[in-house]
């Protein structure tokens, strides 16, 4: 009988959860939907056209984009998350118990950033052209 009581206060912690996020698909397509009947649809030349910053449109669409902008986005990324896994790896190594696994566990993070770090200086990416 006990576990049966386990079981129920288990899937009843995640049915508060799975509601939670069934009321919110559920508001965000009633928005959807609501501003979809309300607007106004009066398709012009002038709408149609591709909108940049109030410039005009000059040639086509579609435009170059160079690689190296995603590649500092990236590095950029690799090292926030390297910032927000520090803080919280610091106070727990503090914890009494915890200090040489979370020291082992820091040390294969920082060696995949240092791969990832590595790959991009052996590219080139890191010299600033």
């Amino acid at each position: 009988m006990h576990v049966t009581n386990v079981a129920a206060s288990y899937y009843q912690s995640y049915s508060v959860v799975g509601l939670l996020a069934l009321v919110g698909v559920v508001f965000v397509a009633v928005a959807f939907g609501a501003g979809r009947l309300l607007r106004p649809v009066v398709p012009t030349p002038e709408k149609l056209l591709t909108y940049e910053c109030g410039v005009d449109p000059v040639g086509e669409g579609w435009a170059h984009t160079q690689v190296r902008y995603y590649v500092y986005a990236f590095l950029y990324v690799i090292f926030a998350v390297d910032s927000i896994f520090l803080f919280p790896w610091a106070t727990v190594f503090a914890a009494p118990g915890y200090g040489a696994t979370t020291l082992v566990e820091m040390f294969i993070f920082l060696g995949f950033l240092a791969v990832g770090l590595l790959y991009a200086y052996k590219k080139g990416v890191l010299t600033w052209t």
